[in-house]
């Protein structure tokens, strides 16, 4: 029982050095197999009860999505990034749909975002490819 769940403390302190959920269900399994183990179990059913645990956790956080949440496009996500969302002042674009403007205190390279037109004025930060803004222009509401 105590080697269960020396293990199952093992993989605790890796799950907290890592930060994945791979190794909390690895201590959940041995925690499960030492359990069994106090319960008087033989050694394959300590082994069935850790195997059994830890791939029904690992199917939960498939079902719940919460692996799947890794896959985030920082480019375009304004948690990540925040200078998504912002507004910056294009005076004109240039034929191929870029421009400079002045962001925070310097001047950036900017490009108009797919299928958009090219409208001087307010425009707001939808992505960032490295150094480059990408921009939509800001709807104001009244005629186009």
């Amino acid at each position: 029982m105590w080697i269960w769940l020396g293990l199952a403390a093992l993989a605790l302190i890796g799950e907290l050095a890592t930060g994945t959920f791979y190794l909390l269900l690895v201590a959940l399994g041995l925690a499960a197999g030492g359990v069994a183990a106090w319960f008087g179990a033989a050694l394959q059913w300590q082994m069935v009860a850790c195997g059994v645990v830890l791939l029904a956790g690992l199917l939960v956080l498939r079902k719940t999505r919460v692996l799947k949440q890794r896959g985030l496009d920082a480019a375009r996500n304004a948690d990540v990034n925040l200078d998504i969302g912002q507004t910056v002042v294009v005076e004109s674009w240039s034929d191929n749909g870029t421009a400079r403007v002045w962001y925070r205190g310097a001047h950036w390279q900017a490009e108009l975002a797919r299928g958009q037109a090219p409208r001087a004025g307010e425009q707001i930060i939808t992505e960032m490819r490295g150094s480059i803004l990408v921009l939509t222009p800001k709807h104001t509401g009244g005629p186009a």
